[in-house]
């Protein structure tokens, strides 16, 4: 299964999200530091939820990378998260 599978499958689980949009952006860092040939690297996560009410932005971001996982966050160097409501 794809990072981006993963990415996607693990949130839904959690949050049970009415927006969830992951891009794999890896192709943009190209040369950059964490770039690996074919992708899955870098992505930007566009997430909506209800369990993120009254949530602070640091518990919102330390929630989404405990629903990822030490594993599949160890795959990812960059990960850009928008996260709301």
């Amino acid at each position: 299964m794809s990072v981006t599978a993963q990415i996607r499958e693990r949130l839904e689980a959690a949050f049970s999200p009415r927006e969830l949009e992951v891009a794999d952006v890896s192709e943009s860092h190209r040369g950059h530091a964490g770039y690996r040939e074919g992708g899955e690297s870098h992505f930007d996560v566009r997430i909506r939820a209800a369990a993120f009410e009254g949530r602070s932005r640091i518990a919102r971001h330390r929630a989404v990378h405990d629903a990822l996982g030490p594993e599949l966050i160890g795959l990812i160097h960059a990960l850009a998260l928008d996260i709301g409501t």
